[in-house]
């Protein structure tokens, strides 16, 4: 007899994450609940669901944050699981125990996992206790024993919050000299960011690759990785764009970081998807951190694997065993994933948020575009700028890189400046396209803001607004009038 999935689950989350979950349920069969904001009543989430709650305030603490508030809401309309989606709760190990208490599967990790794998500290160790490689690094330092320790690793040092991550308080420490300001900046942005001021250090690699491996393990004991995804290409620490297969790594290597992973996650009890990330440098991986959660880059990996991810996730919630062994994979193809944020590039990427008054989203073959934004939308300045994830997957990478470019100059954003001409310019630039990537790329390619200012004027073919053209050469026949 097949064993029964779930009749409604309520997504505590908000735009294209929410969308894409409850995608996944409408082909299972299942009901959906959205919650919201003040600031996402006529949100596109919203009216996806088929039912929808408010939550409360425009701010995340007055509304996505708050879990008793959101438990209490799955319980009161008989929502029998909760997908958290990524960010807000998600990794809050106090959202699975509520869930437990309310009897509310929570389709995700246990709380146990999340404990063991929240403090990167304990992750480090967690990780080296079961012959997964880390990076030379400390325990918690503070001013009085932080130069020590710095010492035995040698500068440069990356100083870390324990807990939390996006790259907050995270600082290149090159000498002794800097060291104390530098602790007290991080420890004090941990302690705003995440209730918790520990930090320690890492040996810093100058021109490391961030790769991450896809994770996927049920309640039986079985547990699979699905391949790697580049994840370099970072302004402050935060992913732009990501791709898979990466350009560095090969089979053996994707072997090897995969089954890492699976130590790591499997160690620490790890149920549902979930990522490890690494980081890699001259054909050596190490161990960063495990993200408890689905990754906003999961697509890329869906793409070239044909596994839906979040059907997987409700399926493992549920009870059920993996629906495929680590035999069964397959990659096929390449596949890239650009961020397209509210942000202006041209402008020191500050976030740009209103209303968009036009919205034209690529397609054709190959291409995916999940958002939670269209026309008429409005932007709101309370969460992240993130408006599209745009996928792209091809035979091959330069397909892939030739299907991405094309698909941007057909996307159409009219309303907020976005991060569409900026991704223009990192396709476009001969190390990108030659696979030479580090986590300092946008640094050392300070030429593609110039470059993206040239793609910001060129317009799409399906943009309806005026041709520039007609525009131009009506102004210059006026002119000539004039001068006559």
């Amino acid at each position: 007899m097949k064993k029964k999935l779930f009749s409604k689950v309520l997504v505590a989350n908000r735009g294209e994450i929410a969308i894409r979950v409850m995608r996944a349920c409408s082909e299972l069969g299942i009901a959906t609940v959205a919650v919201y904001s003040d600031a996402d009543r006529s949100a596109i989430h919203v009216r996806y669901a088929d039912e929808a709650h408010h939550l409360g305030g425009a701010a995340p603490a007055e509304s996505y944050l708050q879990l008793e508030r959101i438990v209490k809401m799955a319980h009161d309309c008989g929502a029998d699981a909760i997908h958290p989606g990524y960010g807000f709760l998600a990794e809050k190990a106090a959202f699975p125990d509520a869930c437990e208490a309310a009897g509310i599967k929570f389709i995700g990790p246990p709380a146990s996992a999340m404990r063991a794998l929240s403090s990167k500290l304990a992750a480090r160790k967690l990780a080296s206790e079961h012959g997964v490689p880390v990076t030379p690094g400390s325990d918690a330092v503070d001013p009085s024993t932080a130069l020590e320790a710095a010492r035995k690793i040698g500068f440069p040092v990356m100083l870390k919050p324990s807990g939390g991550g996006g790259g907050i308080g995270m600082k290149v420490v090159e000498s002794e000299k800097e060291l104390a300001a530098a602790i007290e900046g991080t420890a004090q942005a941990a302690r705003s960011a995440f209730g918790d001021p520990t930090v320690y250090l890492e040996r810093y690699v100058r021109r490391p690759r961030h790769i991450e491996i896809q994770v996927i393990c049920d309640s039986h004991g079985n547990a699979v990785h699905l391949g790697e995804r580049e994840c370099s290409i970072q302004r402050r620490h935060q992913k732009i764009m990501e791709e898979t297969p990466s350009p560095a790594v090969t089979a053996e290597i994707r072997a090897a970081m995969g089954g890492a992973a699976i130590r790591a996650a499997t160690a620490a009890g790890y149920v549902n998807a979930g990522t490890v990330e690494f980081i890699f440098s001259d054909g050596e991986f190490y161990f960063l951190e495990v993200n408890a959660r689905l990754q906003v880059e999961h697509p890329i990996t869906e793409a070239v694997t044909g596994i839906d991810l979040v059907k997987e996730q409700i399926r493992i919630a549920a009870g059920l065993e993996l629906s495929f062994a680590q035999q069964d994979i397959e990659w096929k193809g390449h596949a890239i994933e650009m961020r397209i944020n509210a942000e202006d590039p041209l402008r020191k990427f500050i976030p740009n948020p209103r209303r968009i008054s036009r919205w034209v989203a690529p397609a054709g073959p190959g291409v995916r575009v999940d958002s939670g934004f269209g026309p008429g939308s409005d932007v709101p300045p309370n969460y992240d700028s993130l408006v599209a994830k745009l996928i792209v997957h091809g035979s091959d990478r330069a397909e892939s890189i030739a299907r991405a470019s094309r698909a941007l100059r057909e996307f159409v954003v009219v309303g907020p400046a976005t991060t569409i001409p900026y991704h223009r310019s990192i396709l476009d630039s001969p190390d990108f396209r030659a696979g030479n990537l580090s986590t300092r790329f946008i640094e050392e390619h300070p030429q593609l803001v110039e470059q993206a200012k040239k793609f910001a004027t060129d317009q799409s073919p399906f943009d309806y607004g005026p041709d520039p053209r007609h525009v131009a050469a009506a102004a210059a026949a006026v002119a000539t009038m004039v001068r006559r």
